[in-house]
């Protein structure tokens, strides 16, 4: 498969930039995500946090999961909705996470998941029919159920604090990326109703009662 030059790029820079993080902890704790500094005026942490990568396994699939459903949004939508897209979402993962953890002075968080879950939302809207595999589950299933799940389980692992993932940024980035989908092309109301509103049911019932998530 052929990689458009901008895909390419943005891989290049989450690549050169999380290798910097990896060397230099000083330049890792600089750009990373943290509420009580991005509270004291270090707003850049909201972009930047998302071109560092908590190690290589962390950067290699994320990239991996953006290379594999950015170019169905590149091919369909072009270059330029496909950066609104992906910026947006990792704008929506980055503030949705500076509001679930407002309180949280020392919460910090890494990487391009936000903005990588944004581009899965927007892929699968784009091609609800798409079959992909949800672990454990050994069959690949419809695109907007494997959405549908993927935003509950982040939900369940917000709420539970699963593991040491960025569950609150996964789902403000599905938000970006569904919302910002329907912006840029609004003409997928004409064919995909019924998926507009299946993977808008969740995050309607997030934004009304994502308050009691909290612990």
């Amino acid at each position: 498969m052929n990689i458009d030059k901008t895909l390419l790029v943005i891989i290049i820079v989450n690549v050169l930039v999380s290798i910097k993080g990896f060397s230099d902890q000083l330049f890792f704790d600089k750009y990373k995500f943290q509420i009580g500094a991005i509270k004291r005026g270090e707003k850049l942490r909201m972009v930047s946090s998302a071109f560092l990568h908590v190690d290589y396994l962390h950067l290699i699939l994320n990239m991996y999961v953006l290379y594999i459903f950015a170019p169905q949004i590149i091919l369909n939508l072009g270059v330029i909705k496909f950066l609104i897209i992906y910026l947006g979402s990792l704008l929506a993962g980055s503030f949705y996470t500076m509001s679930f953890h407002k309180n949280e002075l020392y919460y910090s968080a890494v990487g391009a998941s936000g903005a990588v879950a944004g581009v899965i939302y927007a892929a699968i809207l784009l091609n609800p029919d798409m079959r992909l595999i949800m672990f454990p589950l050994p069959i690949p299933i419809p695109g907007y159920i494997f959405g549908i799940g993927y935003l509950l389980y982040s939900i369940y692992g917000m709420k539970n604090q699963i593991g040491n993932i960025g569950h609150s940024a996964h789902l403000g980035g599905a938000m970006g990326g569904y919302v910002f989908t329907l912006l840029v092309f609004p003409e997928i109301f004409l064919h995909s109703i019924t998926t507009i509103i299946l993977l808008g049911i969740p995050i309607g019932l997030l934004l009304i009662f994502g308050s009691k998530l909290r612990s």
